[in-house]
């Protein structure tokens, strides 16, 4: 019979013993727990509480975030678009949040997502749920550190028109260019030691806090002589996005706070390199998301009292609103200023999704589930990181990246990311509060009646959106205005669903522990812990 025990050790940590024989790495808690899942420890656990918490607020950037999708809201509503329409889905994507971290705080592990589903889906559809759940959450992953960095690519093309006066408009060509140069750069950073990438989510809270506190005090105090009233600046309604119904136009300005409010499972992802990840990985999800939805409001009606016209913003010449909106309210020298800080924070954020999306690919690719997951599955023997999936990470993200020489495509992207990340939280929800609703041993963060009705909230709401980030930004729409996130998801589908009819269905039993040559997950009828 097999058998898993503690046995006693010189020092306070715990050494598994499993069939009579220590495994190797077991001797911490939290590898105790990760081997009860199922796998070995392989990385070192050097996130603390606060630094995994500034790692899941980073990640959502919420200054540069908000910069990035102004556009969105502006559109789709106006002062109503930016007030409201970030507002409203906050409560929902809460409901999200806390179920992913009750999920995580079960099963602290960085295959997240697709083993939550493993775990919780009858046995028969096992691999099939872990499949798709991890395509999807590979495919929003890589999609959204494109999104972010040709974002911040676009944001030093900004400031140069803005330092040149206008006199140098650098081309898509030159964009793609200094894309590159940005995925390179976070290539190596995300190769570092996991030492050194805990203590650098400690710069960036810093800078992203520090930033965003200073955009909302400039846009009130510099705005002052041309701030709009009050009355305006919640109320008054603008439709400038081609739907002749206002009320559907509204609805399009939600797609700023989705896209922002996204990566908050990257606590999950690494918390087999975090210290009591069964505390500290639910709480960074939580604290993460409060925080950049507060700011993000902010931020917003601070936007709101400064924005004297919003065609006027929409007509602008630079390629992001906001940056037309500094420029107007703080003049060439200000507007710099800001906007040199928010590309800092653009970069980290960058520089953080691509730690998230390297761990998801590592993880999917110990369970042998992508193309050459032998090379992709390795661990650097001096960094003690996945270096091979990073650097496969920003590989991907310069192909999406080539999307960038049409702006509608690029626009599109932005939905698709959110589209792969949302199906992939929201599929392991469904299964928690269906299938595999007395399946789940609660960690330390547990919802507990409440946890059906919250995910059933959460499973409604991703649905819904995931359908209205599939329309056209306009009533008539051609191929040069259609939404191309529908093509992006739907090659990805394709894809997946080929490769496992032709060959995945033979040989994907699901996430497979690697403490041993034992049996799938399916095979043992799910690990116990």
């Amino acid at each position: 019979m097999v058998t898993d025990v503690e046995k006693p050790s010189a020092s306070n940590d715990v050494v598994l013993v499993h069939n009579g024989s220590e495994l190797d790495g077991v001797r911490h808690e939290d590898d105790l727990l990760l081997a009860k899942l199922g796998y070995k420890s392989e990385f070192r656990r050097e996130f603390s509480l606060i630094e995994t918490v500034a790692f899941s607020f980073s990640i959502m950037g919420v200054i540069a975030s908000v910069s990035s999708t102004l556009s969105f809201p502006l559109a789709a509503g106006g002062h109503v678009g930016m007030v409201w329409g970030w507002l409203i889905p906050c409560p929902f994507v809460l409901c999200v949040a806390a179920s992913l971290a009750e999920l995580t705080s079960a099963m602290p592990t960085s295959a997240g997502l697709y083993y939550f589903s493993a775990k919780l889906a009858p046995p028969k559809y096992v691999p099939i749920a872990s499949w798709i759940t991890g395509w999807a959450n590979v495919t929003g992953q890589v999609a959204l550190v494109c999104s972010i960095d040709y974002t911040c690519a676009q944001m030093i093309t900004t400031a140069i028109t803005v330092g040149s006066d206008g006199a140098v408009v650098l081309s898509s060509g030159a964009t793609y260019g200094i894309l590159l140069a940005i995925l390179v750069s976070h290539g190596i950073v995300c190769s570092a030691a996991t030492r050194i990438l805990a203590r650098l989510n400690l710069f960036y809270v810093v800078v992203n806090i520090g930033t965003t506190i200073a955009a909302i005090i400039a846009l009130l105090v510099c705005s002052d002589g041309q701030r709009v009233s009050a009355k305006d600046a919640f109320t008054l309604f603008e439709n400038n996005t081609g739907w002749s119904n206002n009320g559907w136009a509204f609805l399009l300005a939600f797609t700023s706070p989705m896209w922002t409010l996204t990566g908050y499972d990257s606590a999950a992802h690494v918390s087999e390199e975090v210290a009591g990840a069964a505390r500290a990985a639910p709480i960074a999800i939580m604290v993460g998301v409060g925080a950049t939805q507060l700011l993000g409001w902010l931020v917003y009606i601070a936007a709101s009292f400064a924005t004297a016209s919003i065609p006027d913003l929409l007509s602008g010449s630079l390629p992001l609103p906001m940056g037309q909106l500094f420029l107007d309210v703080l003049g060439k020298r200000g507007a710099l200023a800001i906007w040199s800080c928010i590309i800092v924070v653009q970069f980290v954020t960058g520089a953080a999704q691509g730690v998230d999306a390297s761990r998801v690919v590592f993880a999917f690719a110990r369970d042998n589930a992508l193309p050459g997951s032998r090379w992709w599955k390795r661990v650097n023997d001096h960094t003690q990181t996945p270096v091979n999936a990073v650097w496969l990470v920003m590989f991907g993200a310069s192909l999406c990246g080539l999307l960038g020489f049409s702006a509608t495509a690029l626009a599109s992207l932005a939905g698709a990311s959110v589209i792969g990340l949302y199906t992939s939280y929201a599929t392991p929800i469904f299964l928690r509060i269906t299938s595999g609703r007395d399946k789940l041993i609660p960690g330390t963060f547990h919802l507990g009646r409440w946890s059906s009705p919250i995910g059933a909230v959460a499973v409604a709401w991703v649905a819904f959106i995931n359908i209205l980030l599939l329309f056209p930004p306009g009533q008539h729409t051609n191929a040069k205005t259609m939404n191309y996130a529908v093509v992006i998801i739907m090659g990805v589908f394709i894809y997946a669903a080929l490769s496992w009819v032709v060959s995945a269905r033979k040989w994907f039993k699901g996430p497979v522990s690697n403490l041993s040559k034992g049996p799938s997950l399916e095979e043992k009828g799910h690990l116990s812990y």
